[in-house]
């Protein structure tokens, strides 16, 4: 034992000896390789997104993706006439500017790091992303919000709708599992193609970050209302952007490859996320900081079940969520691109008959908003939404170390 700590303290003392003889373009070259270019740990990465989260409901409203995609495929269906009324114009529209801010946070992680260029897929790739961006605009549409909005927040804000739509994504993705492996059995795919921009990353790099300044001294300065409230939104969002592609944070990897390949890093990585934005926004709901029903949707139980399903079906097959479709964007992913251009479209127009021609939700055809901490309590509320998320790590990691469950090997 004493060999050991003896060990360490010379271990210590001979990296301060070498950083003591390190020039400061040396120390400056470390810091930005540690930063900008390493890759976070799924648990860094868990780690940081939700302090962000916690710090973005506290600022202005919960992180979400959905929103922001049917603002931007309403102004389509209004230019093509689908729609009379112009929806919220983009740039100040909070749930768009979250959507933008997550992309540009991306784009600077990845421009950064040199990881940035123009990713063309193969034809079999554009159908699937074609096909998965409908159903994932759909399986949206009926949750009333997607990994995030429906499960990851939903959860975090206390609603039972995230616990249904968590179930849903669990079944979805193990029928995603099945058809990429019945794909490789019955069809094959050509490599796609990548442009290489790497020489022109540091120029785009320095663009993405004048245009973070920029727009967040523009919001920030703006006379409108909710200007600086845009802008502090618009800053935090893309520092999850950041931090997500340098962790490869991907809740699709944290679902489908305890049945793939029986892999849970990034499961763990997940739970850890939830479980620290949970109790985070348990505390901010509980001050009044934000209303109660916030994130709480009339979905409980057919609409997140269902559209969970949907959804985690599509975003295997897509190889990208709601969030991780816009951060994989963000380095040039023109799959991703596909799927968020039907994704929004999809959403626009199948929540627009949700909402205004079937009426679904005033009906309670899909079920209702059920807020935990009125049944139970806070505390009580948290206890049972801690269980839900710790028997997921449980099975996840029981699961890597028996195989019982994996179906790719």
């Amino acid at each position: 034992m004493v060999l050991t700590i003896k060990r360490v303290l010379y271990k210590i003392k001979q990296k301060f000896s070498r950083r003591g003889d390190m020039s400061l373009k040396d120390t400056w070259k470390e810091f930005y390789g540690s930063v900008f270019r390493s890759n976070y740990s799924p648990i860094t990465g868990g780690v940081l997104l939700a302090l962000l989260v916690i710090l973005l409901e506290m600022w202005y409203r919960p992180w979400g993706i959905v929103g922001g995609l049917r603002n931007w495929g309403e102004w389509v269906l209004y230019g093509v006439g689908f729609l009379d009324e112009a929806p919220p114009h983009p740039l100040w529209f909070s749930s768009s500017v979250l959507d933008l801010g997550l992309i540009l946070g991306a784009f600077l992680s990845a421009t950064l790091a040199q990881e940035f260029g123009i990713r063309i897929p193969p034809k079999l790739e554009i159908i699937k992303g074609v096909v998965a961006g409908i159903l994932m605009g759909i399986g949206s549409a009926l949750a009333q919000g997607c990994n995030i909005g429906g499960f990851y927040m939903a959860i975090a804000n206390l609603s039972a709708g995230g616990v249904a739509m968590m179930l849903g994504l669990m079944v979805g993705v193990f029928i995603g599992v099945k058809y990429l492996l019945w794909e490789l059995e019955h069809l094959s795919s050509q490599g796609g193609v990548e442009i290489n921009t790497r020489k022109l990353n540091p120029i785009l790099g320095i663009i993405a970050l004048i245009v973070l300044v920029l727009g967040t001294y523009g919001y920030f300065n703006s006379e409108r209302e909710n200007g600086a409230l845009l802008g502090g939104a618009f800053l935090l969002t893309a520092g999850i952007g950041f931090v997500m592609h340098r962790s490869r944070f991907c809740i699709v990897n944290a679902f489908r490859e305890p049945f793939l390949s029986g892999e849970a890093t990034m499961a763990r990585g997940v739970v850890l996320s939830i479980l620290l934005a949970t109790l985070g926004i348990l505390f901010i709901k509980m001050a009044g900081i934000r209303e109660p029903m916030v994130y709480v949707t009339p979905t409980f139980i057919w609409g997140s079940l269902i559209g969970g399903v949907i959804f985690g079906a599509a975003m295997v097959v897509a190889g990208g969520c709601g969030s991780g479709s816009l951060w994989r964007v963000g380095e040039g992913q023109v799959k991703l691109m596909i799927v968020v251009v039907f994704f929004a479209l999809t959403n626009a127009i199948f929540r627009y008959y949700l909402d205004n021609v079937w009426e679904v939700w005033d009906k309670g055809l899909l079920g209702s908003a059920v807020y935990l901490p009125d049944i139970f309590g806070y505390g009580g509320a948290f206890i049972i939404l801690a269980l839900v998320i710790f028997l997921w790590y449980l099975f996840v990691d029981w699961n890597e170390k028996t195989e019982k469950f994996v179906i790719g090997l």
